[in-house]
């Protein structure tokens, strides 16, 4: 099992680790072992020149804090999780070496790193002894940047890759099949999804989607979990889920991760007219 975090998950900043620590010091006191656990650094944490970014200083701040935060002594992976267009590479590759020559991280990766960022910075930690064991970029059949050149250097530095968002905040899945449900994200203040994202067409697309997916007799959160996960290219897709029932709809889709052509050109068609980019 793999726990994806950050520093600066919440809200407030911190709080999803502090509620990790939680479980690992109660019911998965014995677990630590059979447990994957990753976070983050690079995004605002507090205020100062050393609050955010990628400087050594910062990152190996933030790791010793999110140790504490975590009750553990290590990280199975930390990540610097943006690139810090003020901070040498070398100066932050340094940082996450440190971490694994410390013991405080197994494995260091990369989140929201072009390609070309990415293949200097496997460069650098080959030199340092530290190979890049992954990079998490965001990518789902609405958000398709990763074709452009980061998946292919991924696959020739033998680096694996985990999507983050690949159900869009929700969208696809059947929440907005029929409207804006009381109490969703869209329907509340979040800066990650408004209303004014799910338009006509883009509904449209996403029922035409659903429909897809039953045939396969999938839902269209299974769907689209399989489709970023077709013909093995990437690793792993992170998934959040509020319910446990949510958590087993998205591990089901691993039931079903073959396409036909048929099925891959039509859901091609849909996503066109979607407008993915």
């Amino acid at each position: 099992t793999h726990f994806d975090l950050a520093n600066n998950y919440g809200p407030p900043p911190g709080s999803a680790e502090l509620t990790l620590g939680r479980a690992l010091a109660g019911d998965f006191v014995k677990l630590r072992d059979e447990l994957v656990i990753s976070t983050k650094a690079g995004y605002h944490m507090w205020d100062g020149p050393y609050g955010e970014w990628g400087s050594r200083k910062y990152l190996r701040s933030s790791l010793d804090q999110s140790l504490k935060r975590l009750g553990v002594e290590y990280v199975d992976i930390f990540y610097s999780h943006r690139p810090d267009p003020d901070t040498p590479l070398d100066e932050t590759m340094g940082a996450l070496d440190t971490a694994v020559r410390q013991g405080k991280a197994l494995y260091v990766g990369l989140s929201n790193y072009s390609a070309e960022e990415t293949r200097r910075a496997a460069a650098i930690l080959k030199n340092l002894g530290t190979p890049l064991l992954i990079h998490q970029p965001r990518y789902s059949m609405l958000d398709r940047r990763p074709e452009d050149g980061l998946l292919t250097a991924l696959d020739e530095l033998g680096v694996g890759s985990i999507a983050y968002s690949p159900l869009e905040q929700g969208i696809l899945t059947d929440r907005y099949l029929n409207g804006i449900p009381a109490g969703s994200r869209a329907a509340g203040d979040s800066p990650f999804l408004t209303s004014d994202a799910l338009t006509p067409q883009l509904v449209e697309r996403l029922r035409a989607l659903d429909a897809v997916a039953k045939e396969r007799g999938q839902s269209l959160a299974q769907l689209a979990l399989a489709w970023v996960l077709r013909g093995g290219r990437l690793t792993s897709a992170v998934v959040g889920a509020s319910s446990v029932t949510q958590l087993e709809n998205s591990v089901e889709a691993v039931r079903n991760l073959e396409f036909g052509e048929d099925e891959l050109t039509r859901i091609e068609e849909l996503l066109a007219e979607a407008g993915t980019g």
